[in-house]
């Protein structure tokens, strides 16, 4: 990966400055002649605009079907964005450019270098709008694509151009449009042509991890791995072989395991069959955690339109009246997570058939209050939405389809990948859990628990991984039994940065940005924003830290850190910070 660096600009810097100081003026006499005429062009051609809409309509809409997946989480992550780039530091205007300002030119270096970060990571997957494409990573984008002045490239971005950050700070107004091109920043990971320094050597990692690791804050047990992800090579660990309790962290395994059984393009289906001569109409559970009843499904599967397309199927049979039953025979095994009931509304019961994760809130991520009776509840719900179509439907209760029923409708989830990024980001225990035991039924295992670990750890054995010590329990990582290690975490992330893997590539597209998206978006506030991905790991005395960083020389590193036994969670989370922010500060 070749990651631009400031050596070249501090030596361009005054005849830079010279330069804006000149041009400044000019451009905006020129701004004030044209802003008129742009007024009076976007009148003229307005009609035509709407003529030409109104014809590729059609298409474009063919288009949102194709791309509807993304919207949620661009939505989400705009939120969360919006009002954290308030808060970035930005670098001063060329024309008063200085020195004197390290710690500012640091930080911003740090944010800037997501560009080319997110574009090496997303490279294979930029279409899935990732949460580097939020608009406050575009942003980042442009402006580094100015400080470069380097125009042209791919715009991986969606209305960068008009972005709440653009409007308000001006950082990005008259930049080069699009960020470099993705290739160009891909030789780390041997996609690309191009000069790149040496991966960091072990001993120089030492020097700047060792003090780190020694933090009283990471408790009395702590190890941790760094991984060359161009060439797999570990290059600094400290009990990297070390199996402990891993938290969340557990959920790289699952994504690795779940994408590479199934492939990115798989989807979870919900369907409604009814049986012949019955008049019974079963609602028959994916195991899809996503099914939403809100009225904006946001891109997930909508139980609304399972309901329209089904009630429109009974009303042209004649159909006006059904018994409803609802089937989540698809799992196996227990519905209660082994850490019990009482788990402060981490997880919701783990059943074949639920809507909006068995949430009692409007909440889509994070800690809730669920339904005791979740697929019974999506019954109750979907029986409600056929009555606003005049279908009558008797109490439903649980039952089986049969193989002579016919399907009626059915709703499909987005692709595999996208629910490997909600998971990742949000840290999501339901979507963990199901895409385990989907894990287990695509690999012919029974999908329960016990089943769904099996499958994972059967399947990263098929990739090769090392798995000595490692101890699988669950998908989510909530059960303490869990045992991984920084030799497996690492070597995860760099078999998902292979580029003869791109069907994992969710693995690290999914991972939270530091200061941006998900469990990272209230960390790295005053270092290393948008260049940390990582995932987090978080149980009492748990703390871990596993996802990826570009160094100053421009490598991507893989790094994990677990540790036990911490007295303070905060203060744990702070110094496995401050380690991923020195990997990222390094030029080793």
């Amino acid at each position: 990966m070749v990651v631009p660096e400031l050596r070249p600009w501090r030596a361009a810097r005054p005849r830079v400055a010279r330069l804006a100081r000149t041009v400044r003026p000019r451009l905006t006499r020129a701004t004030a002649t044209v802003k008129p005429q742009l007024g009076r062009a976007r009148a003229a051609v307005k009609p035509q605009l709407e003529r030409a809409t109104a014809t590729v309509r059609p298409q474009l809409e063919r288009a949102g079907r194709a791309t509807a997946a993304v919207k949620p989480r661009v939505v989400r992550i705009t939120r969360t964005v919006g009002p954290r780039l308030a808060a970035l530091p930005r670098p001063k205007p060329l024309t008063t450019f200085s020195l004197s300002t390290p710690k500012t030119l640091r930080t911003w270096h740090y944010t800037a270098g997501a560009a080319t970060a997110g574009l090496a990571l997303t490279a294979g997957v930029v279409t899935a709008a990732g949460p580097w494409d939020s608009s406050g990573q575009r942003t980042a984008e442009r402006d580094w694509a100015a400080v470069q002045e380097r125009s042209g490239g791919t715009d991986h971005g969606r209305n960068s151009g008009t972005s709440d950050t653009s409007a308000t700070s001006g950082t990005s107004a008259g930049a080069p449009a699009p960020a470099p091109s993705a290739p160009s920043v891909l030789t780390g990971l041997g996609s690309a042509t191009g000069t790149l320094r040496a991966a960091p050597a072990g001993k120089t990692l030492a020097a700047v991890l060792d003090p780190l690791l020694k933090n009283p804050a990471l408790g009395t047990r702590r190890t941790a791995a760094v991984v060359d992800v161009a060439t797999g090579k570990r290059l600094y660990g400290l009990g990297a072989g070390e199996a402990l309790v891993p938290a969340s962290t557990t959920k790289i395994a699952t994504a690795v395991a779940a994408l590479s059984a199934m492939g990115a393009d798989h989807r979870l289906t919900t369907r409604a069959a009814l049986e012949p001569d019955t008049d019974e109409l079963v609602l028959v559970g994916g195991g899809d955690p996503t099914l939403t009843a809100r009225t904006d499904p946001e891109g997930w599967a909508s139980l609304r339109t399972l309901a329209d397309s089904t009630a429109a199927a009974l009303t042209e049979r004649g159909v006006r009246q059904v018994t409803l039953s609802y089937d989540t025979t698809l799992y196996a095994g227990p519905e209660l997570h082994p850490i019990g009931a009482d788990n402060g509304g981490n997880i919701a019961l783990v059943t074949a058939l639920m809507v909006d994760e068995a949430r009692m809130n409007d909440s889509t991520s994070g800690t809730a209050d669920r339904s005791t009776e979740p697929a019974a509840d999506a019954a109750r719900t979907f029986a409600t939405l056929l009555a606003k179509h005049g279908i009558k439907a008797t109490s439903p209760g649980p039952s089986k389809a049969t193989g002579r029923a016919t399907t009626l409708a059915k709703v499909s989830s987005p692709p595999l990948s996208a629910l490997v990024e909600r998971m990742l980001t949000n840290s999501d225990n339901d979507l963990a859990e199901a895409l385990a035991r989907q894990t287990a039924l695509a690999t012919g295992v029974r999908p329960d628990f016990a089943g769904g670990a099996r499958a994972i750890r059967a399947q990263l054995a098929k990739l090769g991984l090392p798995l000595s010590g490692t101890r699988f329990a669950d998908g989510s990582g909530l059960n303490r039994a869990d045992l991984l290690t920084p030799n497996l975490l690492t070597a995860l992330l760099a078999k998902a940065g292979d580029p003869s893997h791109p069907e994992l590539r969710a693995a690290l597209t999914g991972l939270p940005v530091a200061g941006f998206t998900g469990t990272l978006s209230a960390r790295y506030t005053d270092g290393a924003a948008g260049v940390v991905r990582a995932k987090t790991g978080t149980l009492t005395g748990v703390n871990a830290l596993a996802g990826t960083v570009v160094d100053r020389d421009g490598r991507l590193l893989a790094f994990a850190f677990l540790t036990a036994n911490t007295a303070s969670r905060d203060a744990a989370q702070t110094a496995l910070d401050r380690m991923a922010t020195a990997l990222a500060a390094c030029g080793c």
